[in-house]
């Protein structure tokens, strides 16, 4: 059992961490046991066994409890202040600036870098929803605010909870449709001020701000009603994504041809899994090129693990339809790999001298998807 902590965006469920689940404790057993009647003897509720040399660091310390240098004397006075030691010096009080060998940090101080196992906060910006707020009637504000805790649900839940309280109180319930009025006619004016204030965020960060992240902010653009500058914001963060996924895209090409032209057929076919987009094809010259290495490079000399691998690369790769192995080892588990593979590569089905199976079922991907309003 593991306990998994995971980000819902549009490009799926991303896994963060992974940690062990508590057991469940059984519930302990009475059966069987001795009940002890009477008085029993009062036992001491702690135990304590010093340690070798315990002793000796106990007299090291002074009746503050704060240790001593015993060779020169310097003690801590009851004040906290150091006291003079018999060569004239002087000893800072604890945690006091002072010589530190060169790298040492004291307690509290950082290097800018998040401490391990935190993930590095997300820079935010309100400006935009500040100053929509600051346009706001004061009886709009309270609404404007659940609106951008939790959209209309959370304006519900407030009114639940306010006529909850009232009728504790003995007072008489709020006006639930006016507030829900009053947060309909907002639910625009607050998704765009909480927009704007995202898209700022991608402005500003530029390429360090995540793809994924860009991907949602462009995407949730087009559920927005944009004025003038949020058009033009989001204008700009569409040719920015553009530009982005245009060098990924190019990078991702060169990476293959370049693995063809050294002759590292097994390590361009691993790219071709990998698209930057997931729906980003291989142009078809690359992908007849690509197919017809492949298909030299699956030779009956090659060592069936290598053979195997290969075949493993091949068959979750775009060019598997058109991948033509010129063999097959002699080897009954490269054999049976081959048969297993012959839905997915037609030309191992004639190679075995079967009949060529019809291919594999298309996969339907079950993952639930969420907008970035959370619908």
């Amino acid at each position: 059992m593991l306990r998994a902590d995971v980000e819902i965006g549009l490009e799926g469920i991303e896994i963060l961490s992974l940690t062990s689940a508590k057991p469940v404790r059984s519930p302990e057993k009475t059966e069987g046991r001795i009940e002890v009647k009477g008085t029993p003897r009062r036992a001491p509720d702690v135990s304590v066994i010093l340690a070798p040399g315990s002793n000796k660091r106990r007299r090291d310390r002074d009746d503050d409890g704060e240790r001593g240098d015993r060779r020169g004397g310097n003690r801590r006075g009851p004040d906290g202040e150091a006291r003079r030691d018999e060569r004239g010096g002087e000893r800072p009080p604890r945690g006091a600036g002072g010589p530190r060998r060169p790298g040492a940090r004291r307690p509290g101080e950082g290097d800018g870098r998040p401490a391990r196992g935190e993930r590095p906060v997300a820079p935010t910006s309100t400006v935009h929803r500040n100053a929509m707020l600051a346009a706001l009637r004061p009886e709009q504000i309270p609404v404007a605010e659940q609106l951008l805790r939790g959209g209309l649900q959370a304006v519900r839940q407030a009114i639940e909870t306010q006529n909850t309280s009232n009728k504790a109180a003995g007072k008489p319930p709020v006006a639930a449709d006016a507030l829900l009025a009053i947060a309909d006619e907002l639910v625009p004016v607050v998704r765009l001020a909480d927009w704007k204030d995202r898209a700022s965020v991608a402005q500003a960060t530029g390429k360090e701000y995540r793809l994924r992240e860009l991907r949602a902010v462009v995407a949730s653009s087009r559920t927005v009603n944009l004025d003038e500058e949020g058009r033009a914001m989001a204008k700009a963060l569409q040719e920015s994504l553009d530009q982005r996924t245009t060098a990924l895209r190019e990078e991702w090409l060169a990476r293959i041809t370049n693995a063809l032209n050294d002759g590292r057929v097994q390590q361009a076919v691993e790219a071709s899994i990998r698209p930057p987009e997931p729906g980003t094809r291989c142009p078809a010259d690359l992908a007849v090129r690509l197919a017809a290495a492949a298909g030299e490079a699956m030779t009956a000399d090659l060592a069936p693990e290598d053979w195997m691998r290969l075949l493993d690369a091949v068959v979750a790769s775009p060019v598997r339809r058109t991948v033509k192995p010129s063999g097959i080892p002699d080897d009954e588990v490269a054999k049976q790999a081959a048969r297993n593979a012959a839905g997915a590569v037609p030309a191992l089905a004639k190679l075995l001298g079967l009949r060529i199976p019809p291919p594999p079922p298309r996969r339907v991907n079950t993952e639930r998807r969420f907008s970035p309003t959370g619908g």
